[in-house]
């Protein structure tokens, strides 16, 4: 069983995220060396695009038999073939790609800055290399940084991976906390990539994003091994996943902020619970949730991510934690009910996040705290904070890499098949019924932590 499956909506939404089945040999982590830096295409270094990266001495090495580095050499047909970043350009040429565009009213959207901005690296003219191509879609600087300044001395083989991120510019990916900062600017949007209610309504996808579900899903071009370590930091999967919801949120508030900031501007929907409007009337799915402090009839905050934060241990971070769950209270009644200084406390709760972020990313997780995220994040299902279709994806993502990191656990078959109950009740959101996800979630929970006989 692949203990990394992207809830079924997803499967079938999500542009980039590929899905192929990894090779064993090929599965990947990252590194909590928690460093904030700027984004790839923030930097004012010139991308020689990905041709650079591909000769056959480099990373575009058809057999590995003959690799002369500590890296397999094969990653650039790992990325061509396997990875959907690098299709990315050609979806905006395909029939839904048109579609949209044309709904927009925006022209060719291979020529609209409002889909290449995540489609493609649109670095300025003045920064691309003779060999960039704006149709390799996400290609290696897209996330690894312009490679004016790093490539060379990366080429020799002998200068060390950190100084090659300090001095010369490259993007410290095996970070936990700088990769969902790189991640989120597409996979939520941001200031560079804003995701408006508009690009939504003409077909643009659902936006869903687990760092570590994604992490792993990522065909990964390089193989943790004792060399590996020997350069880079490796954090555990529940320690990713704990910043990533951080940054998520983090991400969320700022987008929030920025956008109530604007004079006269309308709450922008996008940051609301998608089904919280759009499910079936046929059945009754409203639940009261003491968190937000709203009645029925009223869509709120897509909150999935500060749901996942409050079942992270109570003494991690105390004060940050009440202050947090005030204010995201008061969001929630600026949002939907209106009245508030909704950008300031947006900013308050993207500052909590961020330092929330910061403790995560050299938290060692034990045991114990693991299956006691894990019961809570049951007990929010079964009490009603959690069953919101958004956050009942995020949690079962979230058991995925706690399992994950849980030494043994994933030989467990009960836990095995709890888990796949709750991939089968995350499916598809028309059809998705809180009591079948709080079930499942609960014996995930027993599964991890079975009662004492």
């Amino acid at each position: 069983m692949r203990l990394f499956v992207v809830p079924g909506a997803l499967a079938g939404l999500l542009l980039l995220a590929a899905a192929t089945p990894l090779p064993a040999s090929l599965a990947a982590r990252a590194s909590p060396a928690s460093t904030e830096a700027a984004a790839p295409r923030q930097d004012d270094d010139v991308h020689l695009g990905v041709n650079s990266c591909a000769g056959s001495t480099c990373h575009g090495m058809a057999s590995t038999t003959k690799k002369k580095s500590a890296v397999v050499q094969n990653e650039y047909l790992i990325w061509q073939r396997y990875d959907k970043h690098a299709h990315a350009f050609d979806a905006l040429q395909n029939a839904a790609g048109r579609r949209i565009a044309a709904n927009l009213g925006i022209g060719p959207a291979d020529h609209a800055p409002e889909c290449l901005t995540c489609h493609a690296d649109t670095v300025p003219a003045a920064r691309r290399g003779v060999q960039f191509l704006l149709s390799d879609g996400v290609g290696c600087e897209m996330c690894h940084g312009g490679s004016e300044k790093w490539l060379g001395p990366h080429a020799t083989g002998h200068v060390r991976h950190d100084v090659l991120v300090r001095q010369y510019g490259l993007f410290p990916t095996e970070d936990p906390t700088a990769r969902a900062g790189l991640c989120l600017g597409c996979h939520m949007g941001d200031a560079a990539h804003p995701m408006t209610h508009v690009i939504m309504g003409a077909g643009h996808p659902r936006l869903a994003f687990e760092l570590q579900t994604f992490t792993r899903i990522e065909p990964a071009h390089f193989v943790i091994d004792a060399t590996y370590r020997a350069r880079k930091t490796v954090a555990a999967g529940v320690q990713v996943w704990a910043v990533g919801q951080a940054r998520a949120l983090q991400t969320l508030a700022g987008n929030i902020a920025r956008q109530q900031a604007r004079e006269g501007a309308f709450p922008e929907l996008v940051f609301f619970d998608c089904q919280a409007c759009h499910h079936s009337t046929a059945t009754l799915r409203w639940q009261r949730r003491a968190s937000t402090g709203l009645g029925p009839g009223l869509p709120h905050l897509n909150d999935a991510n500060a749901i996942m934060l409050r079942a992270l241990p109570p003494g991690l971070a105390p004060a940050a934690s009440s202050a947090l769950a005030n204010d995201l209270r008061a969001l929630h009644a600026a949002m939907s009910l209106g009245g508030g200084q909704t950008a300031a406390i947006a900013r308050r709760i993207e500052a909590q996040a961020a330092s929330l972020a910061e403790a995560l990313a050299t938290h060692d997780f034990s045991a114990a705290e693991m299956a006691a995220i894990v019961q809570r994040l049951a007990d929010g299902a079964r009490d009603g904070e959690a069953t919101d279709y958004a956050a009942a994806e995020q949690a079962t993502m979230g058991f995925a890499a706690i399992i994950d990191s849980l030494e043994g656990s994933a030989a467990k078959p009960a836990l095995r098949a709890a888990l796949e109950r709750c991939y089968a009740a995350t499916q598809q959101p028309d059809h998705y019924d809180p009591r079948v996800f709080a079930a499942a979630a609960e014996a995930v929970a027993h599964a991890v932590s079975p009662a004492p006989p």
